[in-house]
């Protein structure tokens, strides 16, 4: 903790946003090309596969659900449940749809989730609305055969922050089988953004995904027996 302390902002600023990486485009034009990627992935997902969108799981705006389901599926599917990236302030599930093809090709049902983004939602409700989700899930999908967990950078913590919620205070017992890795990101509370006091707001430890789109969709086929 201490070396990020003597960082100045705009090294702090380089280090903890990837944008700023690249050597072959500006990160304003990283961004774009990431969001761009995302969007066509989702539009392929959405003319190929069976839809159900903006699915409520709760009263708020932002509580919807896009679920992405294959043409033959059995009583036994497995289901997945992906929480978006961006900071915690950006992007939606609208553009969460990318990685769903393959899964479903391979029987498995996927499930976007939308929440309420910085300043709109703060990460006390952001919290709340990812573990409301995934109770709306199991009631609405009590035949799967095993749910898991996929978040990609702050939808990694939050997928974390599902894996610490205390069940029966909802009356539910999910059969959550598998989740994306994850690793310990404590140094993001010295990052000078307004996302520090967002970040504070709550105590337990903040994770992030850190592996390769390629290597998880294996992964995950493999814990579902789908590979």
């Amino acid at each position: 903790m201490s070396g990020c302390r003597t960082m100045s902002k705009d090294e702090l600023e380089h280090q903890f946003s990837p944008s700023h990486w690249s050597h072959r485009m500006s990160a304003d034009d990283v961004i774009r090309a990431h969001v761009a990627a995302l969007k066509a992935g989702t539009e392929k997902a959405r003319s190929v596969t069976q839809t159900l969108l903006d699915v409520p799981y709760g009263d708020g705006d932002g509580e919807k659900l896009d679920v992405y389901v294959p043409s033959s599926s059995s009583p036994d599917v497995p289901l997945l449940i992906y929480f978006h990236g961006g900071y915690w302030q950006f992007l939606s599930k609208n553009e969460s749809g990318f990685l769903a093809v393959p899964l479903v090709q391979r029987g498995v049902v996927v499930v976007a989730v939308g929440y309420s983004v910085a300043p709109k939602g703060d990460m006390d409700l952001m919290v709340s609305q990812v573990r409301r989700s995934v109770v709306s899930v199991v009631q609405q999908y009590s035949h799967i055969s095993g749910l898991y967990l996929c978040g990609h950078s702050a939808g990694a913590h939050l997928a974390a922050m599902v894996l610490s919620t205390d069940w029966t205070q909802y009356d539910i017992s999910p059969q959550i089988k598998g989740s994306s890795a994850l690793k310990t990101l404590r140094l993001l509370i010295c990052k000078h953004l307004e996302l520090t006091l967002l970040i504070l707001m709550n105590r337990a430890a903040q994770n992030v995904l850190l592996i390769s789109a390629s290597y998880l969709l294996k992964l995950l086929l493999k814990m579902m027996g789908r590979s």
